[in-house]
C-alpha cells in the first residue's frame, strides 16, 4: 500500500505518485528487523537490501555498492555515485521505479527529466524490456538527449520552462500513456535512492557519518538518504540519523532562501538542481528540521570553483556534483558543520 503524510489516505500500489489532496504519496516505512544486521552480498548491488525494498521484481544493471574515498583537502569522505552504470545516483531509483513498473504491468514508462533521471530510466527500462517516453526541455544538452535516445526510449522535447515539461508529461501519464516513473513524485524511485543510506552505514561497520551534503533540487537523493537513515534507526543498526545538509543552486534555491534569504544571484552552471517548486517541499523541509540540517544556495563562481578543484583532484564529475563540495565551506563557516565532524559528500554525476 501507499499512503499520504498529508491527509492520511491510502492506496493501492497501482495509484503510483499523487494522491487526490495532491500531495504526493509515500510507502509505509520498511519494517523493523528483530536482529543484528547480516553480511550483505555486494554483487547483488542495491537488492542485497531487498529485506528493505518494497519491490517484487528485480530490475538491475550493476547499480550500488558506489566506493567511499577519502578527502583529506576537504576533511571530508566522498561516496563515488558518478561510477553508477549510467554516470549518476539516479540509477538506484531507477532500478526500482522500473521493478516497480513491471510488477504492476506496465508496458510504458513516462518520465520528464533535463538529463540524468531521463537516462536512467530509459536504460533500466531498456534493460527490462519496457517501453520508455522522456519527456526534456527543448534546449537540454545534446549529448544527454542523444545517449537517451539510443536506449530505444522516445524523446519529447518540449518548449518553455522546466514547469512546462513536467506538465506535457503528467497530460500524457493522465490520458493513460503510461506509468509515471517520476523521480520527484514516485515514491518506488526513493525506495532505491534510501540505498545509499544502507550502503554508507554498511561500509562505515554500521555508524552513520554526522552530516551528508547532497546537491538539493527535487530532494531525490536528500529525501532517499532520510528515508534510509530513518529506517536503519528504526531496526537498531545506527544509532541516530546525521544532519542532512542540501545545496541548492542560487536562483533556484527556495528551501535555502526560506531560511537565509534570498539573493539576486543566478548559477545556471547546476543545471541538473534548477527546481523552483520542489514536488516534495514540506517533506524536504521535514527533514531539515528532523535532523539538525541546513540548506544553502551555491552561486556559479563557488560551483565553479569547486568543480575545477575537484577535476584537479582526478574526480570528473557534472558542475551539479560541485554545489555540494562548494556548500561544504559555507556549513563549516556558518557552524553547522563543526570542524571535526565526520562528513560524507556523495559526488551525485559524471561529467559527460
Amino acid at each position: 500500500m501507499r499512503h499520504c503524510e498529508a491527509c492520511g489516505r491510502e492506496y493501492p500500489r497501482d495509484r503510483p505518485w499523487r494522491c487526490d489532496c495532491g500531495h504526493a504519496l509515500d510507502y509505509a516505512d520498511p519494517p523493523a528487523s528483530d536482529g543484528e544486521p547480516t553480511d550483505f552480498d555486494r554483487d547483488a548491488g542495491i537488492w542485497a537490501f531487498e529485506d528493505l525494498l518494497p519491490m517484487d521484481e528485480r530490475v538491475t544493471l550493476g547499480e550500488g555498492w558506489t566506493p567511499l574515498v577519502d578527502a583529506p583537502d576537504w576533511d571530508a569522505t566522498f561516496k563515488l555515485e558518478f561510477l553508477h552504470p549510467t554516470g549518476s545516483f539516479k540509477d538506484r531509483g531507477a532500478a526500482t521505479v522500473v521493478a516497480e513498473a513491471q510488477a504492476v504491468g506496465a508496458d510504458r514508462v513516462l518520465e520528464d527529466s533535463s538529463g540524468n533521471a531521463g537516462l536512467a530510466v530509459a536504460s533500466y527500462a531498456a534493460r527490462a524490456g519496457i517501453d520508455a517516453e522522456i519527456y526534456v526541455p527543448a534546449d537540454a544538452k545534446a549529448g544527454k538527449r542523444r545517449r537517451i535516445e539510443r536506449t530505444g526510449a522516445e524523446v519529447v522535447a518540449v518548449e518553455g520552462d522546466r514547469q512546462a515539461v513536467t506538465d506535457a508529461c503528467l497530460e500524457a501519464v493522465e490520458a493513460g500513456d503510461g506509468y509515471y516513473a517520476s523521480h520527484a513524485w514516485n515514491p518506488a524511485f526513493f525506495a532505491g535512492t534510501a540505498t545509499v543510506a544502507y550502503e554508507l552505514a554498511a561500509q562505515r561497520d554500521w555508524s552513520a557519518p554526522a552530516a551528508v551534503v547532497t546537491p538539493l533540487g527535487h530532494g531525490t537523493l536528500f529525501l532517499g538518504a532520510y528515508q534510509g537513515f530513518r529506517a536503519l534507526e528504526g531496526a537498531g543498526w545506527i544509532d541516530e540519523i546525521p544532519k542532512l545538509l542540501g545545496a541548492q543552486a542560487a536562483g533556484a534555491s527556495p528551501i535555502a532562501d526560506a531560511r537565509h534569504g534570498g539573493s539576486a544571484s543566478h548559477n545556471d552552471l547546476a543545471d541538473g538542481i534548477q527546481i523552483s517548486e520542489p514536488a516534495r517541499a514540506d517533506q524536504i523541509r521535514a527533514a531539515i528540521e528532523d535532523t539538525g540540517g541546513d540548506a544553502v544556495a551555491v552561486d556559479e563562481r563557488a560551483t565553479r570553483a569547486a568543480h575545477d578543484r575537484l577535476a584537479a583532484e582526478g574526480l570528473h564529475v557534472e558542475p551539479t556534483c560541485a554545489t555540494a563540495t562548494a556548500a561544504l565551506r559555507s556549513f563549516r563557516d556558518r557552524g553547522v558543520v563543526a570542524p571535526d565532524d565526520d562528513v560524507v559528500v556523495p559526488l551525485t554525476g559524471r561529467n559527460a
